[in-house]
């Protein structure tokens, strides 16, 4: 972006059969954002999203492998910008926001801005999805840093640096908690704002599992939590080990020191193997400390080839 220059905005919306709210999502954020070019990624729609998308007039492609994962990582290779706005096409965040949004990136020189939802309506919330998001956005907090509230939400603004250096890795509905970590784990500048979360049109309905979804995002997070933070996970997972070979072996010791003699030789096996494991499991987190720190270089390093606004 030259200076003086305005900004060139992206507005991305995934879609999957959003045929009833996408025209409504389009008109709202071309009203909030008029210099926005507004893009619709569809993701195997069987119902009339393409059409709908195409009669509001905004630019409509397609990614075929499922999942809001997938579609993430097609726009975010595919779209040139300076400042992109992501949002979900059922009409449920509030375009109002987004200028604000955009404009809090820009003066403030961020890399993220997540819109937290705070929901106008008690139906606009499933008690699940609450809930879930809850203890998720509290695991998140306590693995890697407090500073979101809401890490599911799917309105979100970035800047082409996050974007182009971005190494999307999730399929599906977890995409929202790995943009999260990427910007907690590299200390990028990200802010939160408040922004009203309203129920479904009629005919839309969530994509969103509860249980399945919410387990998935769970496994995503500890499987982050390993990769981000090898030597606190296998320095967990040693000290349970080495607490278990100590409680079997105990015993075992005690009888020797008094009799010479080892009278269950099963258990001393497993205490020894358990021993052997817990040492091999610290030396195991030392070894990934060491190429996790590597590797979040060389992120930072991807991150800084991109040139500032």
């Amino acid at each position: 972006m030259n200076a003086g220059s305005a900004p060139r905005i992206a507005v991305l919306i995934p879609c999957f059969n959003e045929q009833a709210s996408v025209g409504r999502v389009i008109s709202d954020f071309r009203a909030a954002l008029p210099n926005a070019h507004i893009y619709v990624y569809d993701n195997n729609s069987t119902d009339e999203t393409v059409a709908a998308a195409t009669a509001a007039h905004a630019i409509v492609r397609r990614e075929n492998l499922q999942g809001k994962g997938n579609v993430t990582r097609r726009m975010f290779a595919d779209v040139e910008a300076d400042v992109y706005v992501m949002v979900d096409g059922d009409a449920t965040y509030a375009a109002a926001v987004a200028p604000a949004m955009v404009r809090q990136l820009i003066q403030d020189k961020l890399d993220m801005v997540v819109g937290a939802r705070i929901a106008s309506a008690q139906d606009a919330y499933r008690p699940g999805h609450r809930t879930g998001n809850r203890l998720l956005s509290g695991a998140v907090a306590h693995f890697f840093g407090k500073q979101f509230s809401d890490v599911l939400s799917g309105y979100r603004v970035f800047s082409r640096r996050f974007v182009k250096s971005f190494p999307s890795l999730s399929g599906g509905f977890e995409i929202e908690t790995e943009l999260t970590v990427h910007a907690l784990e590299l200390r990028l500048p990200v802010a939160e704002v408040p922004t009203p979360y309203v129920g479904r049109v009629k005919g839309s309905s969530s994509k969103l599992s509860t249980w399945r979804d919410g387990w998935r995002i769970f496994q995503l997070i500890v499987v982050l939590y390993k990769n981000e933070r090898p030597f606190r996970f296998f320095s967990w997972l040693s000290a349970i080990l080495g607490i278990a070979a100590l409680g079997l072996g105990t015993p075992l010791i005690i009888t020797f020191i008094q009799t010479g003699l080892v009278p269950r030789m099963p258990t001393a096996i497993l205490s020894t193997g358990l021993v052997m494991l817990s040492a091999l499991s610290f030396i195991t987190g030392l070894i990934l400390d060491t190429v996790t720190r590597g590797r979040r270089e060389i992120k930072r390093l991807a991150y800084l080839a991109i040139p500032p606004p």
